[in-house]
């Protein structure tokens, strides 16, 4: 009998070959605020979003409010919330900017033109950008977009950003230095569309600035 290779197995290998709907394998919520046409601001829930050195790559779904604003008004605040604010997160899940709701959205999304209210969240004016910042995020990072690439067949873009300026719940900073403490810091982690805190930590990469810190300190 033929036995599909896929479904082999050694003793050791417990891995099974799947396909999953969606590949949130844990990765970062952030709420982003843009500017709409007529000066307010939308606000989008991210779950696509990673960092390299100043910069912050998003990914957005082309139809979406938020890809229509940056494509011609480049600037924006990429906001994180913490864990105890996945509610308002996912008050924002059903809702979209987009009047009127593309086809393809209308089945599972709604128009909503105060995003604000509708999360229970504050804005807060930024620095450096006219978008507004999130007042209960703890991080806030004020950006402009450098670069829009279309992909999955005109599905998405990716979005390249260059932060300008960081704000930082004074919490969540090692007193007297630029650090973000680890420790106390918490990023809100959608992991397959289920929201999830940071467990405690198991150790520190060999380039960790905050442990020299705190071991200078000790």
């Amino acid at each position: 009998m033929k036995t599909d290779k896929h479904q082999q197995h050694t003793a050791d290998d417990r891995h099974l070959v799947i396909r999953p709907s969606i590949l949130y394998f844990g990765t970062p919520v952030v709420l982003v605020t843009s500017e709409n046409e007529d000066g307010s601001c939308n606000l989008a829930p991210i779950s696509s979003a990673w960092a390299l050195g100043q910069h912050v790559v998003l990914g957005l779904g082309s139809e979406s409010q938020t890809a229509q604003n940056l494509s011609v008004r480049p600037e924006l605040v990429i906001n994180l919330p913490s864990p105890d604010l996945w509610e308002s997160v996912e008050r924002l899940a059903p809702l979209t900017g987009a009047d009127p709701v593309p086809m393809s959205k209308r089945e599972v999304y709604r128009y909503e033109g105060d995003k604000f209210s509708a999360a229970g969240l504050r804005p807060q004016d930024a620095q450096e950008v006219r978008p507004a910042r999130v007042a209960e995020c703890p991080l806030q990072l004020e950006a402009t977009v450098t670069a829009m690439t279309a992909g999955g067949a005109g599905l998405f873009f990716t979005v390249e950003c260059e932060v300008l300026r960081v704000h930082a719940d004074e919490r969540i900073v090692v007193p007297g230095t630029q650090h973000i403490d680890p420790a106390v810091w918490s990023p809100l982690i959608y992991n397959f569309r289920h929201y999830h805190g940071l467990a405690p930590e198991v150790g520190h990469g060999f380039r960790s600035e905050t442990a020299r810190a705190g071991a200078g300190a000790r």
